[in-house]
């Protein structure tokens, strides 16, 4: 297995595996910055290929910052290994995850952040928010950079597959992949519940500009749109929990 790199953004690098057996990417994201940032880690088995990917861009052992949405073998983990090759990495992560997680996972403590909470990197900035159960998980999070408008949306608008770093028909794929049959793996994934569609609405009014997504193509423009669209497909798909 190999990563393949696609820079979405200035500065931002996509690194994405393609592993058959799932029909799945996972991807990661690499911010090169005065301090860098990875979001995701993937999973140990996929540590190699992607480690070998990060170091055609930048020197692993100066990572700075390691964030990912909610705890989860693709999310975080390979998070120990990073950790051990990169001395300064931290990892970051919401209170909730901190404390039922993080902390007992990781061989360092993270930083800890707060929803809204700002993290400056040099020349870019990432606003931390807190979105409960979006994807999934009591302590899931997402990260904004705000200079560019790229939100790392995690594995929301997954798409099964291995398509092309970018793709215009993404939301059609995403909602084909939610919809797949009454027993399909990721129909219950994402929870719907009465906070979701504020949820989506608040990802919305970012306007962000380059949604980075976890599994599948990315998505470059109307990424508002594309967010209030999945949000109207996981209701009928899901139906809202009172």
């Amino acid at each position: 297995m190999t990563g393949t790199i696609t820079e979405i953004a200035a500065d931002i690098y996509r690194i994405s595996v393609y592993v058959p057996q799932a029909d799945l990417q996972f991807n990661v994201f690499l911010v090169r910055d005065d301090e860098p940032l990875l979001y995701h880690t993937g999973q140990k088995a996929l540590f190699r290929p992607i480690f070998d990917a990060v170091r055609t861009l930048i020197d692993p052992a100066k990572l700075r910052w390691i964030g990912f949405s909610h705890f989860e073998s693709d999310e975080c983990g390979a998070l120990n290994l990073w950790l051990d090759k990169a001395p300064q990495a931290v990892a970051l992560a919401s209170p909730v995850l901190a404390r039922t997680c993080i902390d007992e996972f990781a061989i360092r403590a993270p930083r800890v952040l707060e929803d809204d909470a700002l993290l400056a990197t040099g020349r870019y900035t990432f606003r931390h928010l807190l979105t409960s159960h979006l994807p999934h998980g009591w302590g899931a999070s997402l990260l904004f950079e705000e200079t560019q408008k790229v939100l790392f949306c995690s594995d929301l608008l997954l798409q099964r597959g291995d398509p092309a770093p970018f793709a215009g028909d993404l939301v059609s794929r995403a909602v084909q992949a939610l919809e797949q049959g009454q027993a399909g793996p990721f129909r219950d994934a994402i929870p719907y519940t009465t906070h979701t569609k504020v949820t989506f609405a608040r990802l919305a009014a970012l306007d962000p500009q380059v949604l980075a997504i976890m599994h599948g193509a990315s998505l470059r423009g109307q990424g508002a749109r594309a967010l209030l669209d999945f949000e109207q497909a996981l209701a009928r798909v899901g139906g809202p929990l009172q």
